[in-house]
């Protein structure tokens, strides 16, 4: 579990909420069904319009990850390519067969596998190159996603807001009830805006953090193996990888 998101997300709620009754004003002000469902509903509604199914799914997959990501061992991965390294020099790349079998990463499988087909370190490159920028590129539409969504909520919002003044415009002849509607009216602009800068941006952003992070450690797996298959000497290999690290 991410405790910063985690933290994000309650000290956002006591924020509005505790500014909100220090104002004098009441929780139960703040909580409107309709406003919920017109502005969660209308910003989903338009960004599946915006975009392509594959891309959507894959955003609902990977928003797991604001909340429990991914690790990226960087010190056990330099490791594991270092002993791959050493077992090439003692036994030769078809040593390490058992070692790609074994391997739980399919990134770093697929380059052992190349290893031990005995492909030309620039073919092997160019292969792991090609996978690194293409899910890096389809990761990043799906966090946009989430960006595209923060882009639409509060206008959205906007929009509930209307239409409850639209419901006030239509009962002026009970004066008393005004002020109140207009109050329900302006809580969908606070949910649009709300739901847009303290959730579905910030997810955008951890999100393509995450993938990049992704990227660099993949870029680092894709340098050992091509280092292993040009012979480099494990130390040097080691050394080399070292400079991934943060």
């Amino acid at each position: 579990m991410d405790l910063l998101t985690l933290g994000g997300i309650i000290l956002a709620f006591l924020a509005i909420v505790g500014g909100n009754l220090l104002e004098g004003g009441h929780t139960a002000s703040l909580v409107q069904l309709t406003a919920f469902v017109i502005v969660v509903g209308g910003t989903f509604a338009a960004i599946l319009v915006q975009t392509p199914m594959p891309v959507f799914l894959r955003a609902m997959k990977i928003a797991k990850w604001v909340f429990v990501p991914p690790s990226f061992e960087f010190n056990g991965s330099i490791k594991k390519i270092v002993d791959w390294s050493q077992i090439a020099r003692r036994e030769g790349l078809l040593g390490l067969q058992n070692a790609s079998d074994q391997e739980p990463d399919p990134f770093a499988r697929k380059g052992l596998q190349l290893l031990v087909d005995g492909s030309e370190p620039e073919a092997i490159r160019s292969i792991l190159d090609v996978q690194i920028a293409n899910n890096e590129s389809y990761d990043l539409r799906a966090a946009k996603v989430f960006e595209g969504m923060g882009g639409y909520s509060p206008t959205i919002g906007i929009i509930g807001a209307v239409m409850g003044l639209i419901h006030v415009m239509n009962n002026l002849a009970d004066p008393d009830s005004l002020g109140s509607g207009i109050a329900v009216a302006f809580v969908a602009t606070i949910y649009g805006v709300g739901l847009a800068n303290l959730l579905l941006l910030p997810m955008a952003n951890k999100l393509k953090t995450i993938i990049d992070d992704q990227a660099v450690h993949r870029e680092m797996i894709a340098e050992g193996i091509v280092s292993i298959a040009e012979g480099e000497n494990p130390r040097n290999i080691e050394s080399k990888l070292q400079g991934y690290l943060k």
